[in-house]
């Protein structure tokens, strides 16, 4: 059997000048402004413009450019390294949502490779319709246009995959000890944050990040694990979930403790990271007083997760359902609504 597994990201700007065209492209998604067609392009318009030079003075600070692209490909060809020795023809493609190589052009090398199953599986551990429901159906229009008749699976999150968990475990650890050693650490579980009107509308994203905080807290196997979960990098007028990421740093200072940040949301380095975590949030537990900063790196090619999503595609594949999660059924709530998965009978 021959296998295409999409991996599907974010995407983000090669070069300065891609900027302010990767920005349209974000806020020109439905999923992320509903307005109808010709309004969202417009707004679309006018704030990649506004956000364009503050953007690049961002990624001016990692080089000019995203990395993205270049960790998802090295996931990628880590992932493909785990069916080398498969019965079966498997290989990962990188699919990216706002910036190449992007869902057309990707639909179109999957379908000269010919496969007879194409499982979609998202770096985004926690669903939401912001990120893995919008690549999901960006990739269907262009699959259609490339005719690709293949059986398609989706994998439409994990967010306490055992492989996932034992990745972060591990990278977390020794950040502990190293805060530890000015005073009982705090452990921060940053994620990207979502306007408070998505999650009310039934998406599931910040049970899901809750979830994945919890399951890495109790298998760090301390009992008395300080632990608190925040939201970064909000844009615009709109109310979003908290707390926030900033708010929480503040209150470490205030309460004398080191903190120890894990990207919770994020399996691979980015401006969210590089930048505001690294730089950003650094400044500013130094400006509040926290005794110690830790940031613990993302997943990235790290075995223990590489081996989850090999585990991943092996079981959907196995069980053959269209829309999976890592669990193998549906694990949100009956109230979060917008679960890609069906709700239980």
């Amino acid at each position: 059997m021959r296998v295409a597994i999409v991996l599907f990201n974010l995407g983000g700007p090669d070069r300065p000048e891609a900027v302010q065209p990767f920005l349209f492209n974000l806020f020109n998604d439905p999923a992320i402004i509903g307005a109808p067609t010709p309004v969202r392009w417009l707004l679309a318009k006018i704030i990649s413009r506004k956000r364009a030079p503050v953007a690049q003075k961002i990624y001016a600070e990692i080089g000019g450019r995203s990395p993205l692209l270049e960790l998802s490909e090295a996931q990628s060809k880590a992932l493909d390294e785990r069916f080398a020795t498969s019965d079966d023809i498997v290989r990962s493609v990188v699919c990216m949502r706002y910036w190449h190589p992007m869902s057309k052009a990707v639909a179109k090398a999957v379908a000269a490779f010919k496969p007879d199953r194409v499982v979609l599986l998202p770096l985004y551990p926690q669903y939401s319709v912001t990120t893995s429901g919008s690549s999901m159906t960006d990739w269907y229009l262009a699959a259609t246009a490339a005719g690709i008749a293949a059986e398609t699976l989706e994998i439409c999150c994990y967010p306490d995959d055992p492989g996932l968990i034992a990745a972060q475990v591990s990278l977390i650890r020794p950040h502990l000890e190293k805060a530890a050693v000015h005073g009982k650490p705090r452990v921060l579980f940053s994620a990207h944050g979502l306007p408070k009107k998505v999650i009310d509308a039934g998406d599931p994203y910040q049970w899901q990040i809750e979830r994945t905080s919890a399951a890495v807290a109790a298998a760090l196997g301390q009992p008395d694990l300080d632990w608190v979960v925040s939201y970064q990098s909000k844009v615009g007028p709109l109310e979003w979930i908290g707390p926030s990421t900033d708010n929480e740093i503040a209150r470490a200072g205030a309460d004398g403790v080191p903190l120890v940040v894990v990207p919770i949301a994020f399996v691979s380095e980015h401006a969210e990271t590089l930048v505001e975590l690294d730089i950003e949030y650094r400044h500013l537990a130094a400006e509040k007083g926290v005794p110690a900063y830790e940031r613990v790196p993302a997943p990235g090619t790290h075995p223990a997760f590489i081996d989850g999503l090999a585990d991943l595609v092996r079981g959907v594949l196995s069980r053959g359902k269209h829309t999976d999660s890592g669990a193998g059924g549906r694990i949100c709530p009956a109230s979060w609504q917008r679960c890609r998965c069906r709700p239980v009978a």
